[in-house]
């Protein structure tokens, strides 16, 4: 196997490229960097194309099987692929999911109003996952699901959970008319340990909001359920990642 060491070469231009996020809109393509990652999408049955290693690895045969155009690399072309500073010795182009819709059986929901930071959104996915909830939608203004940030933050979550983007506007008043439960965080909302009991035979759908500006007025007046997380100290609020999570563990007890 011939190995790669110029940063021009076609196979790492074209990885290279997929750190831009039209880019990856156009091929339909996303970077996973590292062996566990690559494993893990893999595992959940993403298709892989054009894969480098700085060494020889196990790896390899497996992701040959797969389909995948193998390559050994050096560390000067690696780095030039990977999207990290430092990259873990491998870099893979996966196909992206393509899901249209919420799974029939969703009962448990993310929804996230315009979460822009990269680490918020992909800790929430990997949240959400752990949480045990059936998907994640992506309103407008949310960070680009597939960049390599938001991945690594999912550490392997955005390979499992479901996710679909929506206009949050037009399609969650069609959950509320069938019964869910839309819930958001708010001011004037009820104690989160003091709230009323939440029906479980009906999807429940939580919003969590812009890390600046919070949830937006139209999808705040959608809402059926509002919950406050109480502030016992001096903090005035939360990291949107952290609120998701306290919310989606003690919505899911």
């Amino acid at each position: 196997m011939e190995k790669i060491t110029s940063t021009q070469n076609p196979v790492i231009r074209s990885l290279k490229a997929l750190k831009d996020a039209k880019e990856r809109a156009k091929t339909g393509l996303f970077l996973v960097e590292g062996e566990v990652m690559i494993r893990e999408a893999l595992k959940c049955g993403l298709m892989p194309r054009d894969a480098l290693f700085e060494n020889e690895s196990p790896l390899m045969n497996a992701l040959t099987k797969a389909g995948a155009n193998v390559h050994l690399c050096s560390r000067g072309a690696l780095e030039a692929a990977a999207d990290t500073k430092t990259p873990q010795g491998s870099v893979c182009a996966f196909t992206m999911p393509r899901k249209t819709a919420l799974p029939d059986n969703a009962m448990k929901i993310v929804a996230l109003d315009a979460v822009q930071d990269p680490g918020n959104v992909g800790t929430i996915w990997r949240t959400a996952d752990a949480a045990g909830f059936d998907a994640v939608i992506f309103g407008e203004g949310c960070a680009d699901a597939y960049s390599p940030k938001v991945q690594r933050a999912a550490m392997g979550s955005g390979f499992r959970v479901p996710a679909v983007h929506m206009n949050l506007k037009e399609t969650l008043p069609l959950y509320t008319l069938n019964g869910a439960s839309l819930i958001v965080s708010a001011l004037d909302g009820s104690d989160l340990y003091a709230r009323a009991p939440i029906p479980n035979d009906k999807p429940m759908i939580l919003v969590i909001g812009n890390e600046a500006k919070g949830i937006s007025k139209e999808v705040q007046s959608l809402s059926n359920v509002r919950l406050k997380i109480p502030m016992r100290g001096g903090a005035e609020s939360l990291n949107a990642a952290v609120a998701a999570g306290i919310l989606m563990y003690e919505l899911t007890k």
